[in-house]
């Protein structure tokens, strides 16, 4: 029986735009930073002598790249020198007018990347090592299951010493494919929906699947490789993103599966509550943990509330203008309110050098201190009035 290793890949997304990234710079680092994804891919191959390599859909973000984007690619997945398998995703899908019929890429695709074969027509593919079962998708949006095609299949007529692969790009019945869809960073997809079920048992060694964007199995035979760049913030539990899938395959044996890392770029969830101003060095030490010192590759998605003092809250703000300049993206949920203490009070009121600002704060600290609820919105106005009197006199 003919013995395979393949490398299981979906989802690279070229040209994806990280339209929420608002500094054009770090949006050009992220494109960046996904196209040399293919380059670690690259390396995964030679290292691991992987002898062929299957993209289950979505290559690109977009049905028409950019020719320069595209030519990046051809020469990334030239320099893998082994068979590389591709099928369109629901993002780059293979209707006509699409990447996959421009002249651009057919040209370049015979001079950079000739080991590129690009599957677009649902038949079998036979080849010495394996005998590959192309599902793409050749339609913006389907209803249909794209593995259809292999219900009344004629089994019989297969290879019976190689392992057989199925390479289809969707979700599955009894999981949803697309639950980060509630994700600003997620686009919506099509809506083909594979039935696992169906396919017949036995017959069939390994379902290579894309669509999915963290990594998953399915069933024994049945894998998403997640991206191999992470592109979004985590949507919960298991959350493994940024790598490909090593398959070692045999024709009626269960796939032995090794995920292989490749992301570089790293995506943070944090939860602060201030209860004081003590809090900020447990902020400090946390985000130190997550970015480990890094510059320009690190994401945070941050969740914060609770108060500090006024002096407190300067430092907390210094932390954010430092962290918007450190890392790619920072997404700031909720809000840090400032509440001065007795001592900042006091601080202001007392102030003999100004007497018009000590005299407004002593009138805003009665008003406070008649305000029966402290979380109305007057007493909100009152606290937000004293802290930029505490800024102005601090900082002139």
């Amino acid at each position: 029986m003919t013995q395979l290793r393949v490398l299981h890949t979906a989802d690279w997304q070229i040209g994806k735009p990280y339209g929420t990234v608002a500094d054009e710079q770090k949006r050009f680092r992220l494109q960046q930073e996904r196209l040399a994804a293919i380059g670690r891919i690259r390396d995964v191959v030679r290292l691991q002598e992987a002898q062929l390599v299957l993209v289950a859909g979505d290559l690109f973000d977009s049905p028409t790249p950019a020719t320069t984007a595209v030519l990046e690619v051809l020469e990334l997945i030239g320099e893998m020198e082994v068979p590389v398998l591709v099928i369109p995703g629901n993002h780059d899908h293979g209707a006509p007018g699409t990447v996959w019929h421009r002249d651009d890429f057919l040209r370049h695709q015979r001079q950079l990347a000739p080991n590129l074969q690009l599957l677009l027509e649902r038949q079998p593919l036979v080849l010495d090592q394996a005998v590959v079962l192309p599902c793409p998708l050749l339609r913006n949006q389907d209803s249909s299951d794209p593995t259809q095609w292999l219900r009344g299949f004629d089994w019989s007529s297969l290879p019976t010493d190689r392992p057989r692969i199925v390479l289809a790009h969707g979700g599955v019945h009894g999981f949803g494919g697309r639950d980060y869809e509630g994700d600003e960073e997620a686009q919506a997809g099509a809506n083909n929906l594979i039935d696992l079920a169906a396919l017949p048992a036995g017959l069939i060694d390994y379902i290579a699947l894309g669509d999915w964007h963290n990594l998953k199995q399915v069933t024994p035979q049945a894998w998403y490789p997640g991206t191999p760049e992470p592109d979004r913030f985590d949507q919960g539990d298991d959350n493994q993103r940024g790598q490909v899938l090593l398959v070692e395959l045999q024709r009626g044996a269960t796939p032995e599966v090794r995920p292989q890392p490749t992301g570089r770029i790293r995506w943070h969830n944090l939860q602060v509550r201030f209860s004081g101003d003590g809090d900020l060095d447990r902020f400090e030490r946390q985000l130190e943990e997550l970015t480990a010192g890094r510059v320009a590759r690190d994401l945070l998605r941050l969740e914060v509330s609770g108060s500090l003092s006024l002096a407190g809250h300067r430092r907390y703000q210094q932390l954010i203008d430092d962290l918007q300049n450190r890392l790619l993206r920072l997404r700031i949920k909720g809000e840090c309110q400032q509440a001065p203490e007795a001592a900042e009070l006091e601080a202001l009121t007392a102030r003999s050098e100004d007497p018009l600002i000590a005299q407004v704060a002593q009138q805003l600290q009665n008003r406070l201190s008649r305000e029966g609820d402290p979380e109305s919105d007057e007493a909100r106005r009152i606290r937000t009035a004293l802290c930029e009197l505490f800024h102005f006199a601090t900082t002139r």
